[in-house]
């Protein structure tokens, strides 16, 4: 490592470079990649400034050259499109690109399917998606939830029964994010009815294009589509695209439900960062707007901001469990069920600063009628607050994940299941 140049797509770090050097390039890339109006704006005014100069469309656009330089997913391997970066290297990377708001497109391949192909994925499958999911060529969704297994995930009825070199998946699914835009989704489908329910299941890679599905989206409280219901008729699935072992879903699974709730616990998650790159900060610029700046609103911006450190260094060691080794264990849940709450304690008093702005608004001239125009018209902050109040449902409930933090953190006994080694096929159903 001579110098900050790049050479080619892919910027030059990899395993041997140090932290100074790394983040020579990566200025140096930035200054060469990124647009001037972005770095203006992040000069200006951080993160939150460069996404009023930035539309969706644009970044999206852009982002084919992020992806290429392997700073999305630096620790990745080189073959997977990453740098081989070291963990040290990859937070010094991240710190650099902080201002520029450079988001990772493509969340739920690179946090829910990605774990589960790298820990349990042979190297054919990890060759063949992962890339793909990092440049945002293929966007992926997850077919977990059921109309009768939310909650209680395990107890899915979607089955997949083998047919041939394949299997043959009937069933539907609900509330998956971003069904209607996805290529792909990972599926958890029941196997074998005649054990308990956490041992007949088994984990599939799902055509979202294949013959036989269909996807009906489920409109949003603020007017936009995040959320579909999903129909599987008799779709056919290779073997190869079955991630473990057939009967072990559940424990494939496993890595993905905890990548969603570290992914859910984060910073930005649910709509944090809908309210300024600093949550505080946009929160203080609010207070001082509505003169609001009394010594109750005082004491509820620090008992936030208090709250977000406490976030933030949970979520630390998480990240450095990952640094060791360790797959996402039951302190992502802890994570997940502060953030969820925190999040909506924080976009309350957001709508509370607005005022009257937070009750009533205008849709501008020539913005059209209907959902879309709606959801186009709501202010910032009071979309922020609706898409809010699924944080405590989504990634699993709060009651859900206080019993995985109650058991596996704190050591209490197990939730009773009278069925719990009952075969699926004889639990009552509803």
């Amino acid at each position: 490592m001579t110098g900050p140049q790049a050479t080619g797509d892919r910027v030059p770090i990899d395993a041997g470079t140090d932290p100074d050097t790394a983040a020579e390039v990566v200025r140096a890339w930035v200054a060469e990649h990124v647009p001037a109006a972005w770095r203006a704006a992040a000069r200006r005014g951080g993160p939150a400034a460069v996404r009023e100069v930035r539309s969706r469309a644009e970044y999206e656009a852009w982002y084919p050259v992020f992806a290429a330089s392997g700073l999305v997913v630096p620790t990745w391997p080189v073959a997977y499109g990453g740098l081989d970066a070291t963990p040290a290297v990859a937070r010094r990377i991240e710190a650099e690109l902080r201002p520029y708001n450079l988001g990772r497109l493509n969340p739920l391949g690179l946090n829910l399917a990605a774990p589960a192909l790298f820990a349990h994925g042979t190297e054919e499958q990890r060759r063949r998606y992962l890339p793909p999911i990092v440049r945002n060529e293929e966007v992926w969704c997850q077919l977990f939830s059921e109309p009768g297994a939310g909650s209680d995930l395990a107890s899915l009825a979607c089955r997949a029964e083998r047919d041939g070199d394949g299997w043959v998946l009937t069933g539907q699914k609900v509330w998956t994010t971003w069904a209607h835009i996805a290529d792909f989704g990972v599926c958890l489908a029941r196997t074998d009815p005649d054990v308990p329910k956490r041992k007949g299941i088994t984990y599939f890679l799902v055509d979202m294009h294949a013959p036989g599905v269909t996807v009906r989206p489920l409109r949003h409280i603020t007017g936009e589509v995040d959320f579909n219901e999903v129909f599987l008729d008799g779709v056919r699935v290779p073997d190869s695209c079955r991630v473990g072992g057939v009967g072990e879903g559940w424990k494939v699974a496993g890595a993905t439900l905890s990548g969603e709730r570290q992914m859910v616990a984060g910073s930005g998650s649910g709509g944090v960062d809908r309210i300024g790159g600093s949550s505080a900060g946009r929160l203080l610029e609010l207070a001082r707007r509505g003169r609001r700046l009394d010594p109750v609103t005082r004491h509820r911006l620090v008992a936030l901001w208090s709250e977000e450190r406490i976030r933030e260094w949970t979520n630390m060691r998480v990240r450095a469990g990952l640094r060791a080794g360790r797959p996402p264990g039951p302190e992502s849940s802890i994570g997940k069920v502060h953030q969820g709450e925190l999040n909506q304690r924080i976009q309350l008093l957001a709508t509370d600063l607005l005022g009257a702005g937070a009750l009533a608004w205008e849709v501008p001239e020539g913005g059209g009628q209907g959902p879309e125009a709606y959801a186009a018209a709501l202010p910032y902050e009071v979309k922020g607050m609706l898409r809010s109040r699924a944080n405590t449902i989504e990634g699993g409930t709060t009651e859900v994940n206080k019993n995985v933090v109650g058991e596996r953190v704190l050591g209490l006994p197990r939730e009773p299941d009278p069925y719990r080694d009952v075969p699926w096929r004889e639990v009552p159903r509803s």
